[in-house]
């Protein structure tokens, strides 16, 4: 294959060693997908894209991303740093965008004047489900409600303060069928944010991931109705932390708007 170009990108952050750490690959061609696979697992971090910077006739480029265990189907932190490895370097102009052809759909990202970037993306209506056995056991909090999207499992808590404590038994949560465990509860009044998350997927080698672009996919629509407002602030409480601006817009899409900093690039040449 060559050598191939990496870089590591923090998203939805405007500081380094913050927001959520991926990986970003810049592949002249389409590679092998074990070999994808093997590198993602060498990164070990939630993410790790792919990106063909060859675009298909038209104009999109090729994406893909990889846990450390398995290939996901969406991914927006991971989505939004390689849109901003793609401008930082010149590859794309930011006035013109990028789009990008994943397994969920075409995928857009614009460029912000302020260095951000807003991707477009899919919502993920979520329907209220019962509560799986045993989940108030691993989560360590009462569940006031649950709901299934395509991907997840959404578990509205209390309060932001029992988003904010939750210590889960993660083995116990890689039991349930879903991609992820998706906690959440409307902010505390005089935060900058509508509402905080967490999201926990040891089912696919993520214990928790810091911050989670495509779980606002489902938080942004199920809190536009509850708060009765299109464009909300959402902060993902993990240890790191990080900021998502979400725009639900009338075609059933979801905009995720934050900034990422880039801390290292190298070169792969295995």
């Amino acid at each position: 294959m060559g050598d191939v170009e990496i870089f590591g990108v923090d998203a939805f952050t405007n500081e380094a060693f913050r927001g959520n750490p991926a990986a970003v690959c810049l592949l002249d061609a389409p590679a092998d997908a074990a070999w994808m696979q093997a590198v993602a697992a060498e990164m070990n971090l939630s993410e790790t894209a792919f990106v063909v910077t060859t675009p298909l006739p038209g104009g999109e480029l090729p994406l893909r991303w990889f846990t450390p265990a398995v290939e996901v189907a969406l991914c927006g932190h991971a989505t939004l740093a390689s849109a901003h490895v793609l401008f930082g370097t010149g590859r794309l102009p930011r006035s013109a965008g990028a789009r990008f052809a994943t397994a969920s759909g075409v995928l857009g990202a614009a460029a912000g004047a302020d260095g951000s970037v807003e991707l477009d993306f899919p919502a993920l209506p979520s329907e209220p489900a019962p509560e799986p056995s045993g989940l108030t056991g691993a989560l360590g909090a009462r569940v006031v409600v649950t709901l299934r999207n395509t991907h997840d499992l959404l578990v509205e808590l209390e309060d932001a303060a029992a988003v904010r404590a939750l210590t889960p038994d993660v083995a116990a949560l890689a039991a349930f069928d879903t991609r992820a465990v998706v906690v959440t509860a409307r902010a505390e009044t005089g935060r900058a944010a509508d509402f905080v998350s967490r999201c926990f997927a040891p089912r696919v080698g993520v214990p928790e991931d810091p911050v989670t672009g495509s779980a606002h996919c489902a938080l942004a629509p199920y809190w536009a109705n509850r708060l009765g407002k299109t464009t909300l602030v959402g902060h993902q409480v993990s240890s790191r932390g990080g900021t998502i601006t979400c725009t639900v817009t009338p075609d059933a899409r979801v905009r995720l708007a934050g900034q990422a900093v880039t801390v290292w690039r190298g070169t792969l040449t295995a």
